[in-house]
């Protein structure tokens, strides 16, 4: 019986899936020594408890926060005619372009077989379910009434009255639920493996029975693997259509209102690729620390990080092009009212949040042009870290200022968020990364079996053409 830490058997002639696999993860010995790193990572640690009490402490002042608007009303954020909608459905769309990025980055990469999506695909895909898991929340906050949540969900309620299908709510449940429903079965399936894996090496009986479920009998036989292969490869193609149109949907909860801003068929690929921007992002965001904690160099390398920075200063440019497009469109309508509404973002009352924007998703990626800022980690990660900010400040953007500047001057009004606001954004930074690091403490945080099938022509070689 063939053991779960070998790699794929591959057929005579056949080439492996990544260019160049005999000069990858140059470091790595053998398949004993992927596996005995990638599952000292499962080892809890001190700093990894200073951080996850850190994040469930974000996470309790988020709780309180909440259940004080729900005793005091929703009056106690910061919601005042005209703007209605405010730090919630802001950080509901941020959480949705990172979830949205995720299982993207993935499928994508993985299609056009991009090498270096192996290092950063385990991240990116369970990055992906827990941004879902926080987006969801947002709806449920905004209603006020959380007990009143269900009516949400597209069934008749005990009045026998469907939900209002043309709500912009309906529609996010409808977008929440399926990509949930996708990304973390995709996450799942490319998972079977390396829990064999883990099973394989787990000494504790009743963890060993859980992995045994949980890897569905694998045992690494041609045939597990070529059906393996074609169910991975057809989960990422429905993957890719589906994260586009999911997001389109979101971008619909603004494109299909009349306010000035929004009314554009722009939005649903601006948003598109701003989620892929902001997922990337958020990626270097996690992925550096770890690579540093965990001392993962050998396979998240320096040459992963660079083809990444690419990606990331491609997808700055998609972006910085769809804001300029944006005014041009303005400029080119003839709408006094769109026209003013964009004037009044750059050079007006919400010109601090759109300069923040620019700055961060436009002029500092510019730096990634450089091969030495694209292969420095110190860099990449402050740059992460001004993406996640830019890309929050963008639904600002897109939000309060169209709400705050419509059609009647007597209308217009400002926004300022309360520290309940600013406390349940917090909270779901603390649910996200909670949720993040239990999970890089029980599952591997880079594909075992991935890695094994890269050094696969290696190893064959080393043994004089014959399976390992």
């Amino acid at each position: 019986m063939a053991s779960a830490a070998a790699p794929r058997p591959t057929g005579p002639g056949e080439r492996p899936n990544v260019p160049s696999a005999n000069n990858r993860f140059p470091a790595v010995r053998d398949y004993e020594q992927v596996d005995r790193e990638v599952i000292e990572t499962l080892q809890p640690s001190f700093g990894w408890f200073a951080a996850l009490a850190t994040a469930i402490f974000c996470l309790l002042i988020g709780i309180s926060t909440w259940i004080y608007q729900i005793h005091e009303g929703l009056g106690a954020a910061g919601y005042q005619p005209p703007v209605m909608w405010g730090v919630y459905i802001i950080t509901f769309v941020f959480w949705v372009g990172i979830g949205h990025a995720g299982t993207l980055i993935s499928a994508i990469l993985y299609l056009f077989r991009a090498g270096f999506r192996t290092s950063i695909y385990r991240v990116s895909e369970a990055m992906t379910v827990f941004a879902v898991m926080t987006a969801g929340l947002f709806p449920i906050i905004h209603i006020g009434r959380p007990w009143k949540f269900f009516w949400l969900i597209p069934y008749p309620n005990w009045r026998l009255l469907w939900p209002q299908f043309k709500s912009p709510l309906v529609w996010d449940v409808f977008a929440i639920l399926t990509y949930f429903t996708i990304s973390s079965t995709f996450l799942y399936v490319g998972l079977i493996p390396d829990l064999a894996v883990l099973r394989d090496k787990e000494t504790n009986p009743i963890r060993k029975r859980i992995f045994a479920m949980l890897s569905l009998g694998w045992r690494n036989s041609d045939r597990e693997w070529r059906h393996f292969m074609r169910a991975y490869l057809f989960m990422a193609a429905l993957a890719t259509p589906l994260v586009l149109s999911v997001h389109s949907v979101v971008s619909f909860d603004f494109a299909m209102a009349l306010t000035p801003g929004w009314h554009a068929t722009i939005f649903p690929p601006y948003f598109v690729a701003g989620a892929i921007f902001s997922g990337i992002g958020m990626v270097f965001t996690i992925v550096i620390p770890l690579r540093r904690f965990f001392r993962l160099q050998h396979y998240i390398t320096l040459n992963d990080l660079d083809a990444a920075a690419k990606l990331c200063l491609f997808t700055s440019m998609v972006v910085g092009l769809a804001y300029l497009t944006e005014f041009q469109i303005a400029w080119m309508s003839g709408n006094k009212v769109e026209q003013d509404y964009f004037w009044n973002r750059v050079f007006g009352q919400w010109a601090w949040a759109a300069w923040i924007m620019l700055i961060c998703n436009m002029v500092l990626p510019i730096s990634l042009f450089s091969q030495r800022l694209r292969r420095n980690t110190t860099w990449l990660f402050i740059l992460s870290i001004f993406i996640n900010i830019g890309m929050w400040f963008e639904r600002f953007v897109i939000v309060v200022p169209s709400l705050s500047h419509e059609f009647e001057p007597w209308q217009w009004g400002s926004y300022r968020p309360t520290w309940v606001d600013y406390g349940i954004l917090l909270g779901s930074f603390g649910w996200f990364f909670m949720w993040f690091l239990l999970f890089i403490k029980q599952l591997p945080v880079v594909a075992i079996a991935e890695i094994k099938e890269i050094l696969a022509p290696r190893m064959r070689s080393q043994h004089g053409g014959g399976s390992h």
